[in-house]
């Protein structure tokens, strides 16, 4: 009987972990204004969404600096840049490592886009994109297309790290040529 009540207090327990874990702030809908924003990047370089007026910003949160899937996203990004920049858009990734770690994963591997650290991680839960472990919190792999006048175009919160920026690429080319998303 007291194996019973272990494993009961144990569901229990597990229930209330994934439903924290859960809650991570409301996403902003498409075609509301994003929500603002005030960042270093790897530099010291403070950014704010009022600094991408006039062009469409792939705002990308990812969990970790220098992971595999974090590594590959941020690659693709780097080697697509010259198609994006060309349709308009500029990319700023975010997390919630510091500038020192934005630093050293933007020097290790060339990234020439700003990476925008959320230490307090308000900029992620107002995107919704906070994953809070309690003890542990870091942004989910979600990325918010913004149209130049800081609405929200289109949100992705399934990304698959090998191909997410030529899916950015292949909706910049749609929304360019006059199409919806």
């Amino acid at each position: 009987m007291k194996w019973f009540a272990v494993v009961a207090a144990l569901v229990v327990f597990a229930a209330l972990f994934v439903a924290r874990a859960a809650r991570s702030g409301e996403l902003p809908e498409v075609g509301k204004p994003a929500p603002d924003f005030n960042l270093p990047d790897q530099n010291g370089k403070q950014h704010t969404l009022q600094d991408y007026r006039g062009k469409w910003l792939v705002l990308y949160f990812y969990p970790k600096d220098d992971t595999p899937g974090c590594t590959q996203e941020a690659c693709a990004f780097r080697d697509d840049l010259n198609q994006i920049t060309g349709l308009g858009a500029q990319v700023v990734g975010v997390s919630v490592d510091d500038t020192d770690s934005h630093a050293e994963f933007a020097k290790k591997y060339h990234l020439p886009f700003p990476l925008l650290a959320d230490k307090s991680t308000e900029t992620a839960a107002r995107y919704g994109a906070l994953m809070n472990l309690w003890l542990i919190k870091f942004a989910r792999r979600y990325t918010f297309l913004i149209d130049p006048q800081g609405n929200i175009g289109k949100v992705y919160l399934s990304v698959e790290t090998s191909r997410h920026s030529k899916q950015i690429i292949d909706d910049l080319k749609k929304v360019t040529s006059g199409a919806k998303l």
